[in-house]
């Protein structure tokens, strides 16, 4: 199959490149601009993590359904610096609140000194019923609110319209007032998820715009020159709008959260850069040994040779990665299954630009890739690109290191379990959360306002806890009297009916509701015994059902990938000891990452460094994430190694002098994509978002980990000391190897 495609290529060249370049413009159009229903960036939705089937689910559910009759749609001005009694602000809000008063659509403006009805004022609904205008000053008394209530807007987009115009008709006419003049904050809900949005949208080009630049920079002095640096490039700009795509189509049979586009973009972008590194790396080292030039044309014969090696590798690294994100699709949650289903849209797309956009373009580029670079004419770069780029020399670097690990292998697993299980140490204390508005940067208007709103205002406070009963009010009333008593409660509201339902709220003495302390009062609530069904809701119980389902759907997922791990793992090695080898010390990785990460994010180092706030958790769908990407990657490099290992062991080579000379073909791509991807994940980290820091800086650290102590040193010093029982099987086993197994 690989030597038709590479045969299709070499006679078409042109043809795959225009049509990747056609198919590559178009499926950007169709993400970014989008057909009915809006773009990749508009179908995506923001809210906290959800498990489906939960009682707080079914709560939530609910709420939406059933939006309070007294509080519609609302846009919240908070004026700081000031109390609303200073007679210079009397004429100037009175003004602004009369403006406000008059669009279309408004029931209702409410400041300290009064309510101006807007022309929607005979509605009813939305006027604020619950609030009165001495609720909305401050508890030190030098803040301010100004709401502004609305009637149901038809859809998101108008509601975030209005309140965009309303907001900066609020920060307009407040800088033209006399001097000193207040602080205003504008507060909605769809102008907060109009910050997410913005903000993913910002954090994408700025790390496409940091990475790729950084990448061709890694990639020349990889590759010697300019031009076979630029093949996985291309490879991966195409990759790119190709999985944009993707995920715009996962959009529609799937909730999509707006954090899995930067998640899947930078996982499909690293995995191009990597599968595009390998076939160029191989094309050529087949080149130089073939010694193609103008008079003697080897380009068919080399494209061959690579697909049938590289690309196989590649084939079978994208399928081992895409078991691993796939594992994600057995979770109960929607959240966790569409990141992976979408994930592994964006490994089909990076496998299919680096086994045919790649190749056509290397083709393409003629015999200009056996010429020397002109940057190898440089006196000062020459020597480096020598050590550097060369692809001729079975003798050199990583083979010297292996034979350094061959000599002490013992000392070398040992010490680097050891570090590897300091380095994870952290995890035995981890604290995962559902951040909600925490994701966004400290420096962002809405969260700065929501941070300490019920301390600030704590009659606006709403309840932290909903909760929805099977029952009467009156049934639901004597429940609520039970849970009134129970620690940490400090208010309940009586019940109300709604549709066949008594609901209710509980205010709670933790300020956090991610916190340990919110947790354990929801497992406190449900434990209390009522005669009818009662469904607890609202932050923390949402978390509380969350974790909860990963939990559930862990071991399904974690048998999933080892299996399959392992079955592929034999069908390419025809050993039993390679796969237990490789889970374990993939394990052991996956430990170390997951220590760092809590290090840093739940436990609050390098906030200076790394710009970020700490939460005190890391994000329960970023721990998932990791392992699943994580793995994936790891694998990713496993196949790499194990594959020219094995190609020295098939050609009747001793097992230690094919580790030594399969780390040496293989080191140099290693720890060069493992350089490049580093810097694409940190790229990325460097966007504001959390959620996309934890992310970039936890594939990051995972994969410098496994590119350096795991592939580098562990592997070859354990391979060193199985010797001959790294490639044992039973007879059985080995004759289906000989039969189904997976080799060049």
């Amino acid at each position: 199959m690989f030597a038709s495609l590479a045969g299709f290529i070499a006679r078409r060249p042109r043809f795959v490149l225009i049509a990747w370049i056609l198919a590559a413009i178009g499926l950007y159009v169709l993400a970014t601009v989008g057909v009915g229903g809006g773009n990749l960036f508009d179908r995506a939705s923001t809210s906290l993590p959800r498990a489906q089937g939960t009682d707080s689910t079914k709560v939530y559910d609910f709420r939406l359904a059933h939006p309070s009759e007294t509080t519609g749609p609302l846009v919240s001005a908070e004026f700081t610096g000031m109390a609303p009694s200073d007679p210079s602000l009397a004429a100037p809000v009175t003004a602004l609140a009369n403006e406000l008063a008059a669009r279309p659509g408004v029931i209702a403006v409410m400041w300290p000194r009064g309510v101006v009805p807007g022309p929607e004022a005979s509605q009813g609904a939305g006027t604020g019923a619950s609030a009165t205008p001495d609720m909305l000053v401050s508890t030190d008394g030098k803040a301010f609110l100004l709401t502004v209530s609305y009637v149901k807007f038809p859809n998101t987009a108008a509601a975030t319209q209005e309140d965009q115009q309303v907001e900066s008709l609020i920060k307009a006419a407040t800088s033209s007032w006399p001097m000193p003049h207040p602080t205003v904050s504008v507060y909605s809900n769809p102008l907060l998820y109009n910050d997410f949005t913005t903000q993913i949208e910002k954090d994408l080009v700025t790390g496409e715009a940091v990475a790729l630049p950084i990448a061709l920079l890694v990639m020349v002095f990889v590759f010697g020159g300019f031009l076979a640096a630029s093949a996985p490039l291309i490879g991966a700009v195409a990759s790119i709008a190709g999985g944009l795509a993707v995920l715009f189509g996962f959009s529609y049979p799937i909730t999509l959260d707006q954090s899995a586009i930067n998640v899947v973009t930078v996982l499909g972008l690293g995995l191009s850069i990597d599968y595009g590194l390998l076939i160029v790396s191989r094309y050529r080292e087949e080149i130089a040994r073939l010694g193609d030039s103008p008079v003697h044309d080897v380009r068919t014969e080399a494209l061959t040779k690579t697909l049938t090696t590289a690309g196989r590798t590649v084939a079978f690294s994208a399928v081992t990665v895409g078991i691993s994100v796939g594992g994600m699709l057995v979770f109960p949650a929607a959240l966790i299954r569409g990141i992976g289903a979408a994930a592994i849209g964006a490994v089909i797309m990076a496998l299919l630009s680096a086994l045919t956009l790649v190749p056509a373009v290397l083709y393409l580029y003629g015999h200009r890739l056996a010429r020397r670079s002109v940057l190898d004419r440089i006196p000062g770069v020459r020597s480096v690109l020598r050590r550097t780029a060369d692809v001729s020399n079975e003798d050199g670097f990583f083979s010297h290191l292996a034979r350094r690990v061959q000599r002490r292998p013992w000392v070398i697993v040992g010490t680097v379990t050891g570090i590897l299980l300091v380095l994870a140490s952290p995890i035995l204390d981890l604290a995962v959360r559902n951040s909600d508005y925490q994701l966004l940067p400290v420096s962002n208007e809405r969260r700065q306002m929501l941070d300490g709103f019920n301390a600030r205002y704590p009659t606006l406070a709403s309840a932290q806890i909903d909760v929805l009963a099977s029952a009467t009010p009156a049934e639901f009333d004597t429940w609520l009297e039970k849970v009134a008593a129970v620690s940490g409660v400090t208010r309940v509201t009586k019940a109300t009916a709604v549709d066949g339902m008594a609901t209710a709220g509980i205010y709670t003495a933790y300020p956090d509701q991610a916190g340990k302390s919110a947790g354990s009062l929801v497992s406190e609530l449900r434990a209390v015994n009522a005669p009818f069904a009662v469904y607890v809701g609202g932050q923390a119980a949402i978390q509380a059902d969350f974790v909860a389902s990963l939990k559930a759907g862990a071991p399904w997922a974690l048998g999933l990938v080892v299996l399959a791990t392992f079955v592929l793992l034999f069908l390419m090695t025809g050993s039993l000891l390679v796969p237990v080898k490789t889970l374990v010390i993939n394990g052991l990785s996956l430990g170390a990452t997951l220590g760092i990460l809590s290090w840093i994010f739940a436990d609050g180092h390098l906030q200076g460094p790394l710009q970020f706030t700490t939460t005190g958790g890391i994000e329960t769908s970023v721990l998932v994430m990791i392992i699943a990407f994580g793995f994936g990657l790891a694998m990713d490099y496993e196949v790499f190694l194990l594959s020219r290992i094995k190609e020295h062991v098939d050609a009747g080579e001793s097992n230690d002098e094919a580790v030594r000379k399969g780390l040496q073909r293989s080191g140099r791509i290693i720890t060069s994509a493992a350089a490049v991807i580093v810097l694409v994940f940190v790229g990325f980290a460097t966007g504001q978002l959390l959620i996309i820091k934890e992310v970039g800086i936890g594939l990051a650290v995972a994969v410098f980990l496994d590119a350096t102590l795991v592939r580098m040193l562990l592997v070859p010093a354990t391979m060193t000391l199985l010797g001959k029982w790294n490639w044992w099987a039973p007879a059985p086993l080995r004759r289906l190897y000989e039969r189904r197994g997976l080799r060049h």
